[in-house]
């Protein structure tokens, strides 16, 4: 079995969920956000931070921690609202925001291609997450009591989920590297519908064991 009884509960479950591409549609609000991201994750990398940050309006936090600048991006890439999807959306960026350190990240200027694939991963295995833990909950399916045990198989499943999002940036590498604001939204759709893909493949073997 691939991991504790909740993760593998989890996985089970996602092949009943809806279809990697209806799942992928009503995340809405976290594709509008994911294609605002990339876009300025983008033009950092080709234009470097200070001339991306004056493009948005956000000199004045050139030269600041990466953090600080999120924050200050945050009200572009998902403004708050009051819908389940927005909700989904700002709380996903939130938690980036607080993996960046962890994963290395701690300032924009220089970025590579590579990070920004990291930084997208983070935002977007952090969106399916929680799309994926309410439609899951609303099946009846919860995490353990014990808060210490919760902790680690939830780790384990955004694992999983990151997994498949940055398997579907890695086939997906050239198209990445051709971003442009005409394209990048059916990008992120269709990164959002592998990701979707894969998950539901591994909950199918997982249901067969």
């Amino acid at each position: 079995m691939i991991g504790p009884v909740w993760v593998e509960r989890c996985l089970i479950m996602f092949p009943q969920l809806p279809a990697a591409r209806a799942a992928a549609q009503r995340m809405g609000s976290s594709r509008a956000a994911g294609g605002q991201l990339l876009s300025f994750l983008s033009g950092t990398v080709a234009n470097g931070a200070h001339a991306t940050l004056r493009a948005f309006n956000l000199q004045r936090l050139a030269g600041r921690p990466i953090e600080e600048i999120f924050v200050g991006l945050m009200d572009y890439v998902c403004p708050e609202g009051g819908s389940l999807d927005e909700g989904i959306a700002r709380e996903a960026f939130v938690e980036t925001i607080v993996d960046l350190t962890a994963n290395g990240l701690t300032t924009l200027d220089g970025l590579t291609v590579d990070q920004m694939q990291t930084i997208f991963e983070l935002f977007a295995a952090h969106a399916i997450e929680a799309r994926l833990c309410n439609d899951i909950g609303a099946k009846a399916i919860s995490l353990p009591a014990d808060a210490a045990r919760a902790a680690v198989v939830q780790k384990q499943l955004f694992d999983f989920i990151r997994r498949s999002v940055s398997d579907s940036m890695t086939q997906a590498r050239d198209e990445m590297l051709a971003l442009t604001t005409q394209n990048v939204s059916a990008f992120v759709t269709r990164i959002y519908e592998s990701a979707f893909n894969i998950l539901q493949t591994l909950g199918e073997a997982e249901a067969e064991i």
